[in-house]
């Protein structure tokens, strides 16, 4: 009989480090049932709520990261550093984990630090096409690095890396079955053409706009819209919402399977999980890659798909102009559409967390 397995999964700040660290967990659970699993977080972020809420325990560490608004507030940077090293050895020390994975957000370089300095099995999972600062230095001294794009030997030992993609939620697979009993839940037309708008779980500012730009176009066209705002914009998208019968808000989509279902095609930020779910559900994408992001990271991810003629890339500063007319190209140019879809679907891992979490029990030595 195997030994039993045990690991620490930190990182989390956004649904995009948080779910798929969840995938993970559960892939190895499946492949090794028994394995205990430890997250480890930073106080006050989303992790702290949501990875209980899937059903496992999780250490909070008090982390922040760099702000790029206040220098005053990174003058307790070092000390909150410090601080969280020396809190993850205790973690370590106590829980005795035989693998320690790094998803990325505040609590991951802190706990790969301390895991390194113990000698314990480390792995990364690189999640964008380029990494942090934090994930650049610790590539050199981890066991293996986990990615999602080619060319990372640019940043990372070459030996280490292994390209396994990004997990995305399971229920994203297999979204033909579904279409029918999608557009029900949505209340909408079979046979319309169907717009899904995603900024990230937040909203996006530039989209928004944009998309309220080009409601009166869409209308006219007979396209359909399932959009998601975010809190901030739900109250006067919902209220624009009522002047037309063709557009459904919300200020959250739960029931992301159903939304990709419906959509033939969609527009969204550049998040790595965001574009990971695109590719496999595989439908024709309008890239507006987020400048606010830490080494404008989401413009890299986008020009990666946009390269292979996989998704239209529109820069944010441009989109209130030309996303409504972008939308009109693809709605009148079916070749473009299967073109678009056909070259994204095949950028598709669907078993990126089998292949992260076969790593981790190699990494274990059980």
């Amino acid at each position: 009989m195997s030994q039993q397995l045990k690991i620490i999964i930190s990182g989390g700040g956004t649904g995009g480090h948080i779910f798929p660290a969840i995938a993970i967990a559960r892939a190895v659970e499946e492949m090794r049932p028994g394995t205990e699993i430890l997250f480890v977080g930073a106080i006050g972020r989303m992790e702290m709520e949501k990875v209980p809420a899937a059903g496992y325990k999780i250490e909070g560490l008090e982390i922040s990261g760099i702000s790029r608004s206040s220098m005053v507030k990174n003058i307790s940077l070092p000390a909150k550093v410090w601080k969280s090293v020396k809190r993850a050895k205790e973690i370590i020390s106590e829980f005795k984990p035989d693998v320690i994975i790094g998803v990325g957000g505040y609590a991951s370089g802190p706990t790969l630090w301390a895991g390194i300095r113990k000698h314990i099995p480390t792995l990364i999972q690189e999640q964008n096409s380029y990494p942090g600062v934090t994930n650049k230095i610790l590539g050199k001294r981890v066991n293996k690095i986990c990615v999602a794009y080619s060319g990372m030997e640019k940043y990372f030992p070459s030996t280490k890396i292994i390209m396994s993609g990004n997990p995305v939620r399971q229920d994203i697979q297999g979204l033909e079955a579904k279409r029918n009993e999608a557009l029900e839940y949505f209340k909408l037309k079979n046979g319309g053409f169907t717009l899904l708008v995603i900024g990230g779980s937040l909203g996006a500012r530039t989209i928004n706009h944009s998309i309220k730009n080009a409601l009166a176009l869409f209308a006219d066209n007979n396209i359909q819209v399932i959009w998601q705002t975010g809190k901030t914009f739900y109250p006067e998208a919902n209220e624009l919402a009522g002047k037309y019968s063709n557009i459904r808000v919300f200020d959250f989509i739960s029931k992301m399977d159903y939304a990709y279902a419906a959509a033939d095609a969609v527009v969204s930020r550049a998040g790595a999980i965001s574009l990971a779910e695109l590719c496999i559900a595989g439908k024709p994408a309008i890239l507006v890659p987020s400048p606010n992001v830490a080494e404008d990271h989401q413009t890299k991810n986008a020009n990666s798909l946009g390269n292979k003629n996989a998704a239209l890339v529109i820069k944010d500063e441009l989109a209130e102009q030309e996303l409504g007319k972008t939308v009109i190209d693809i709605v009148n140019d079916e070749h473009l559409r299967n073109s678009l879809s056909k070259n994204i679907k095949a950028l598709a891992i669907p078993d990126s967390a089998q292949r992260i979490a076969k790593e981790i029990i190699q990494l274990s030595g059980k």
